[in-house]
């Protein structure tokens, strides 16, 4: 007969070879769940993404081997042109006299947000903690902003008649009176006017960006570099600068790529005048495909774009991958 003792010592004996039993794997159906699982849960997003970016790429470059124009539109006709359209664009001066204008005048813009945003970055860890909040809400306001808004408040700003700025600038006697200058009708002030609203809306990003890389610096290091005697120009090139270079590369390749595809600026406040002296390739781009209604040849100039972009963007992110960032 068990006595209740020896009864609890073979639960406990049962208990314990269940445990050091090795754990059943579940069966075939309960393992084809599991794999498909996540694609299920991951097909609305991928059906979105194959809607909004695969299918518009995969269109775009069907019409770039099209004559598709303005008749298209309405019939939905047209016919295949191979590659007539790149032998055409790749022909065409205006093509290459705006992917000039493009690169030099990205540059401009990236040289100028990068710099002015290195000396707020700078600015920022300096100030004290009202001024710096101050200046932070005021940088996060510029950079929220809408272009449309802010292309339509420089047009104000710089309207011939009574523009601020041309009163602000006729005041200082050095110009001259400036009062009835159209600053979109001459091609270097259209520029500058340009250059001055983009660099404006992108220096908020790159100093808060920069600001916070900044602060991740060891204070320790500049109490070394105090203490041995360096200059603050010194200590800022020597200390500061390689800890926040591989955010600022970084930085630099995205500005690249976003001032690449400028467009409402430009269109909103000079429409690529005077004479398409300020059209970039994106306004070159517009006016092709939905101005002169040249589908087919504003798709093949899209499709040069975007491969330029690739480029870029493959920069981007090999860098991305040597600093140990996921994608």
């Amino acid at each position: 007969m068990n006595t209740p003792t020896a009864a609890l010592a073979a639960g406990e004996g049962t208990a314990a070879a269940a445990l050091d039993a090795p754990r059943q794997p579940g069966g075939p159906r309960r393992r084809r769940r599991k794999r498909i699982a996540p694609w299920v849960m991951l097909t609305p997003a991928g059906l979105v993404m194959i809607a909004l970016t695969v299918v518009p790429i995969a269109l775009l470059v069907l019409f770039s081997f099209t004559d598709a124009n303005a008749r298209t539109v309405i019939t939905g006709a047209y016919d295949s042109v191979g590659v007539a359209n790149y032998t055409k664009i790749f022909t065409d001066p205006e093509f290459w006299a705006s992917l000039w204008r493009t690169l030099w005048f990205t540059a401009a813009m990236v040289a100028g947000s990068v710099l002015i945003g290195l000396v707020l970055a700078n600015l920022l860890t300096r100030l004290g903690t009202v001024m710096r909040y101050v200046l932070t809400i005021a940088l996060i306001f510029a950079w929220a902003m809408p272009t449309v808004a802010s292309s339509q408040v420089w047009n104000w700003l710089f309207q011939p008649g009574y523009g601020v700025i041309n009163w602000l600038l006729t005041q200082l006697r050095i110009f001259g009176d400036l009062t009835q200058t159209n600053w979109a009708a001459n091609t270097w002030l259209g520029f500058l006017c340009i250059w001055l609203l983009i660099v404006w809306q992108a220096v908020p990003f790159i100093a808060l960006t920069v600001y916070a890389a900044q602060t991740q610096v060891d204070p320790a290091y500049y109490e070394a570099a105090r203490l041995d005697g360096a200059s603050e120009w010194r200590i800022y090139r020597n200390v500061t600068l390689p800890f926040i270079a591989p955010s600022l590369i970084l930085i630099t390749i995205l500005s690249v790529i976003w001032d690449f595809n400028v467009f409402n600026q430009i269109w909103l406040v000079t429409q690529g005048g005077p004479d398409n002296t300020t059209a970039t390739l994106g306004v070159f781009t517009f006016k092709q495909a939905f101005v002169s209604f040249k589908i087919g040849t504003g798709a093949a100039i899209s499709v040069v774009t975007t491969l330029i972009l690739l480029i870029i963007t493959g920069f981007y992110i090999r860098r991305l991958l040597r600093s140990g960032e996921d994608l």
